[in-house]
């Protein structure tokens, strides 16, 4: 792999790999694939998958969340999610070395479409690590740092700020201006990495590096990113500073975005 996150034939690698989780989160991650077993049988999951910092070897115990994605046979009922926050609940509740728990359904067909070949599908193929099941990647193409990826992945920024908005205006505790903080910030560096991700010619998903590499092709803007970058690690409660992703950073880098690569193909 080259260190610009390709194989040697110029497609993204996959970053991550269970060989990369570190010793002390060895047991959250055989507890996670004995209960996702348990809640979900074969008949209803197809596949089970980890993302982010633990299977990419530089999560932080204590303070890193575990990310987990299920892929089921069928489109997920409320049923799936009722028992996908079961799992959640009980996880974080067991294990001290994580702070929270994600789980996020898709179904195999929508996956596979071609709708969502260069948006879900390439979060399988590239920055999911298998755990369980039979391995979606194989059915995938191998990608590249295009701008069609640009736009399928990341060119929905305009959709999210009015909801944001919404969010921060109803927001009543700093737990809760912490968490939009958080979410928010996280979608804009990887927003911004994106729209020079082609010029740039390769991936990466770490947030310092993101906001860098960024700022090499907007130095004007590359402080309002770096603060981004340090909020999607360290969340604030500041409506100051949610006000600088949602109503400055964010409105700006979605026009340039439009303007660079297009908007990205609408969802049902």
């Amino acid at each position: 792999m080259s260190g610009r996150g390709l194989e040697k034939d110029g497609t993204i690698a996959r970053e991550g790999a269970l060989n990369r989780v570190q010793e002390v989160f060895a047991p959250v991650v055989d507890a996670a694939r004995a209960q996702v077993a348990e809640m979900f049988d074969s008949t209803r999951l197809h596949s089970a998958y980890l993302y982010g910092s633990i299977p990419r070897g530089d999560a932080i115990p204590g303070v890193s969340d575990l990310d987990l994605f299920l892929a089921l046979r069928h489109e997920p009922t409320e049923a799936d999610r009722a028992a996908a926050n079961t799992i959640e609940a009980a996880l974080d509740r067991s294990f001290a070395e994580i702070d929270g728990v994600g789980i996020l359904l898709s179904s195999t067909r929508t996956l596979l479409s071609e709708l969502e070949r260069h948006d879900g599908g390439f979060f399988v193929a590239c920055l999911c690590t298998p755990l369980l099941g039979s391995d979606l990647a194989e059915q995938l193409p191998r990608y590249r740092p295009t701008p069609l990826l640009a736009r399928e992945t990341n060119g929905d920024l305009s959709l999210a700020l009015p909801r944001w908005r919404t969010r921060a205006a109803e927001a009543a505790t700093d737990t809760d201006r912490r968490t939009l903080s958080r979410l928010t910030a996280r979608k804009i560096v990887r927003t911004g990495f994106t729209l020079i991700m082609p010029r740039w010619g390769g991936w990466t998903s770490d947030l310092s590096e993101s906001a860098e590499l960024f700022g090499r092709y907007y130095p004007e803007r590359v402080e309002q990113m770096r603060v981004a970058a340090a909020t999607g690690r360290t969340p604030s409660a500041d409506p100051a500073l949610l006000s600088m992703l949602i109503d400055h950073l964010g409105p700006w880098l979605s026009a340039e975005y439009t303007a660079v690569h297009g908007e990205k193909a609408p969802r049902p």
